[in-house]
């Protein structure tokens, strides 16, 4: 596809992704995370998710393509008294920490990842089985992180999603200039006095801590991807002051904008 599906959404399947080709970044319940090539997450049931490919998958002229394999399926897909039988418990135990959200790492994701491959060009029951064998994998593996808080519920109404969305886009598209609450509660059709109330008890934080989380996860991206200034990373992201910026990186990501640097040329080498 040109693009990931980029609207924030949720549905009753529990959704595996694995991260072929592409980059961006991903928001999962109360999580801003920038992702990549190889990543794979487990989502459960009703959390509600949104891709946001990089800039450049959105360009006119681009013929960049993402690639995914993603595999949707409903919790009591295998029947209830499957699920109750005691050699499943670690099964229904997965169910429910991917409520969070289950990122997979390391050697079990290589195994899943390989698995996730055959389950392309399966057939018939062997489908089932390919998938029993990956949630195995995953459910024993002392290889996972949660993704997002844990105990998280959300309002599932298609209108606020939909409300959501806009805000999200909003927010997505001119975070490197200044965002007033008078602004982006226009976007919401909401009065300014109630707009904060309102997307914490939404999306869990309050919009100003949202807005700098994804000001910092760009500015994660250009440390790593780009030979800019951290001076320049820093004014592109939306930043005025630069002792403010160098304040919230080390607060979100425990480094600082050169260790972070650092950090990412050392992998690379």
């Amino acid at each position: 596809m040109p693009h990931f599906y980029n609207k924030w959404h949720y549905h009753p399947e529990l959704e595996l992704v694995h991260i072929i080709k592409s980059s961006g970044r991903q928001f999962i319940g109360d999580n801003i995370h920038h992702f990549k090539a190889d990543d794979m997450i487990l989502l459960g049931s009703n959390l509600p998710h949104l891709w946001r490919s990089d800039e450049k998958y959105f360009q006119k002229n681009s013929r960049l393509k993402v690639e995914a394999i993603v595999v949707h399926f409903v919790p009591d897909c295998f029947g209830d008294k499957f699920l109750r039988m005691p050699e499943n418990k670690e099964l229904l135990r997965l169910f429910e920490k991917a409520k969070q959200g289950v990122r997979v790492r390391h050697n079990d994701k290589k195994r899943a990842a390989e698995m996730m491959r055959r389950l392309l060009v399966a057939k018939g029951g062997e489908r089932i089985i390919l998938l029993l064998q990956i949630l195995q994998i995953i459910a024993h593996s002392k290889q996972t992180k949660p993704v997002c808080s844990k105990g998280l519920e959300f309002n599932h109404n298609p209108a606020e999603t939909e409300r959501l969305n806009t805000i999200y886009q909003y927010i997505l598209n001119n975070f490197g200039k200044e965002i007033t609450l008078p602004q982006i509660a226009r976007v919401a059709h909401i009065a300014p006095n109630s707009f904060c109330r309102y997307f914490k008890s939404r999306i869990k934080k309050t919009f100003s801590e949202f807005l700098i989380e994804v000001r910092i996860g760009h500015a994660c991206k250009l440390l790593a991807e780009t030979h800019k200034s951290i001076a320049e990373i820093c004014y592109e992201c939306g930043f005025n002051n630069f002792s403010n910026f160098n304040r919230h990186f080390k607060s979100i990501t425990g480094r600082t904008p050169t260790a972070h640097r650092k950090h990412y040329q050392e992998a690379k080498h």
